[in-house]
């Protein structure tokens, strides 16, 4: 054998070993090839498919499975890379299962409270919940938390303070969770009319009793559906829906509590327009005023 068949011969070993997967530089170049075909296939699938969709909700679903998919797939073609064979995975993650369960024990319970989420259904994107003393409207999941568009706190009857709050998922484990909109996607509201002992309180009593009703007819007949459906899931007793107006003497006159049903998302707008109106009844009426502490002097 000559010296250039030699050569040959030595640099056809060398490129064998080179791209053989007991090679490292060669394990790097297929991790990257696979990180970058899975990323042109993950673009692919949105460019196509995902962000061609209309319903925002179920885009935003399709767009989380395509993400949590190409993760999956990511991990155990890399994995497959550089580790040889199933043993090797097995031992491998034997010797580092103590040690990772102690260093990463916050991540790992919240990705636990990630699959719980996903399995269970708790809360899903859109929904408005509680969750401890925290109150919002559900805008993303993913892994290691979920996040909220705050509502409450300094601003009155439920609306969005304009905070974004992430919560870990592992919180969903240890502390009480409020969801506004499952199984029962109406709430009841409760606004307290005081008049004074002077005025007709029958007849204010009558003037909101007609103003809930035009209000809540319409979620009433909604909310007899859902709870039909809800008592097929949760032991639900029956309840009276329709709207009410209750009756209390209170210090400064006679209280005249209107209780109806709405939307969670619509509980203020319902409220002003429920006051306004009342207040546009009560001002015809000469023989109705609204009461408000005072204190007499002799």
């Amino acid at each position: 054998m000559n010296l250039l068949e030699k050569i040959i011969v030595n640099t056809s070993s060398e490129i064998s070993k080179f791209f053989t997967y007991s090679s490292i530089q060669a394990k790097i170049i297929a991790t990257l090839m696979a990180i970058f075909f899975i990323i042109i296939m993950r673009r692919a699938v949105m460019g196509f498919f995902v962000l061609r969709l209309e319903d925002m909700k179920l885009r935003y679903n399709w767009s989380r499975v395509v993400s949590y998919t190409s993760v999956g797939f990511g991990i155990i073609i890399v994995g497959q890379i550089w580790l040889d064979g199933i043993g090797s995975i097995v031992t491998y993650l034997g010797l580092l299962s103590a040690g990772i369960a102690i260093a990463l024990k916050d991540p790992i319970t919240n990705i636990t409270g990630w699959l719980f989420i996903l399995w269970n259904r708790p809360l899903e994107t859109g929904d408005r919940i509680q969750l401890g003393d925290h109150s919002g409207d559900v805008i993303d999941i993913n892994f290691f938390n979920f996040t909220v568009m705050e509502i409450g706190n300094w601003v009155d009857a439920d609306q969005n303070t304009g905070r974004i709050i992430h919560i870990p998922n592992g919180k969903i484990f240890i502390e009480t969770l409020a969801n506004y909109g499952k199984g029962f996607e109406y709430i009841f509201n409760e606004i307290p009319v005081l008049i004074t002992f002077e005025s007709e309180w029958e007849k204010a009593k009558k003037i909101l009793e007609k103003i809930a009703k035009d209000f809540g007819a319409h979620p009433t007949r909604a909310a007899e559906i859902e709870i039909k459906k809800a008592s097929q899931k949760f032991l639900i007793q029956k309840q009276k829906l329709d709207p009410v107006v209750y009756t209390k003497v209170a210090d400064s006159g006679v209280l005249l509590t209107v209780r109806y049903l709405c939307a969670p998302k619509n509980r203020r707008d319902t409220e002003q327009e429920i006051w306004e109106e009342i207040l546009k009844e009560f001002d015809l009426e000469p023989k109705i005023e609204l009461a408000y502490p005072t204190i007499r002097r002799i």
